[in-house]
């Protein structure tokens, strides 16, 4: 049986198919949302709702009063649909076994279950994933998150540039929720008859300096641009707060481990790296295949090492105490020269 993911479920609910029973967990909390919201507001029409809508909350219910309601069959309208929040406190899952055997066919039941999943060995799991929709969704990676952000401008009608696409990823990370929330202030804030977000809109409405900022950083030290590097960490140890060697070394590490993979690629094209990678597309891999021209192999492997000492040298396991900015400075000097 093939596995559900967040974009095959969306894709059938807005072909108007909907099951009888969808189980949605995982690491990731945001498509859990996402989906129940929609079922919600998609699968019943507003005043269906009243009759046919049922909420429930792990902590306060329990399987036999969800099933009972299951087991109803809707009024006046084609579907009843019961929600399950905050199911990971439910007791007793495996009670749900029987219903799974035949469940209701006139009804939705979603259970959203947040921070963590079901053990998969119970066979409450197996008989999930074999008469319902089951998503376990997994906490996306930090360079997966342009092409989240592009999809979410999308969804607006909107775009943006690489820049500004780069300093949403780095001033807000994988927090997804709070990407989609920052995009809806976005969206709101655009000059009217435009679409194209801008650094400066990013800069104004979300709170990162357009030009010192770590994607600025990685660039200038892809293309060794020592000036330019120096200057924003020079910025970065006047503003640690809004600059913090927590959140720049963990990129730094992860464009360069990508670095590290890409030599490794058979074709070193853009579209090669990307697939080598297992990115969903080219967007930011030139930044890659110029690093690999500007850095040797065997550097990038000490840059990496440079890069740990570094961290564990601000978290005072390594090394003398010292600022956060001179650990920065000492670390782009290593990597440049």
């Amino acid at each position: 049986m093939a596995k559900y993911t967040y974009e095959s479920i969306m894709s059938e609910l807005k072909s108007g198919i909907y099951h009888p029973v969808y189980y949605l967990m995982g690491e990731e909390g945001y498509y859990t949302d996402k989906i129940t919201d929609y079922i919600i507001e998609h699968s019943l029409t507003e005043v269906e709702r009243d009759f046919n809508l049922t909420v429930y909350y792990g902590l306060e219910s329990d399987i036999d009063t969800i099933v009972t309601a299951a087991k109803r069959f809707p009024m006046m309208a084609e579907r009843q649909v019961i929600v399950v929040r905050e199911a990971q406190l439910l007791k007793n899952l495996d009670s749900l076994l029987f219903y799974l055997q035949n469940p209701q066919p006139t009804t939705v039941l979603v259970f959203a279950h947040k921070n963590g999943s079901i053990d998969k060995r119970k066979k409450v799991a197996t008989e999930l994933e074999r008469k319902g929709v089951v998503l376990d969704s997994k906490k996306m990676k930090d360079e997966q998150l342009p092409s989240f952000i592009n999809a979410c401008l999308r969804e607006k009608g909107l775009a943006a540039d690489n820049k500004s696409v780069q300093m949403m990823r780095e001033s807000i990370g994988a927090d997804l929720a709070r990407i989609a929330g920052e995009i809806d202030k976005l969206a709101i804030a655009m000059p009217q008859g435009t679409t194209v977000i801008t650094p400066e809109l990013v800069e104004e409405h979300i709170g990162i300096s357009k030009e010192y900022n770590n994607f600025e950083l990685q660039n200038a030290l892809v293309n060794k641009d020592i000036y330019k590097a120096n200057k924003i960490i020079n910025y970065f140890a006047q503003n640690p707060k809004k600059n913090p060697i927590q959140m720049t070394l963990p990129l730094l590490f992860s464009f360069f481990s990508n670095v590290m993979m890409a030599y490794y690629a058979p074709e070193k094209t853009e579209r090669g790296v990307a697939e080598f990678l297992g990115l969903r597309s080219t967007w930011g891999v030139a930044d890659y295949i110029t690093a690999m021209r500007n850095y040797k192999a065997m550097h990038v492997m000490e840059i990496l090492h440079l890069i740990r000492l570094a961290d564990a040298q601000s978290k005072g396991a390594e090394g003398p105490q010292l600022p956060d900015g001179e650990i920065m400075r000492e670390l782009l000097y290593k990597i440049l020269h």
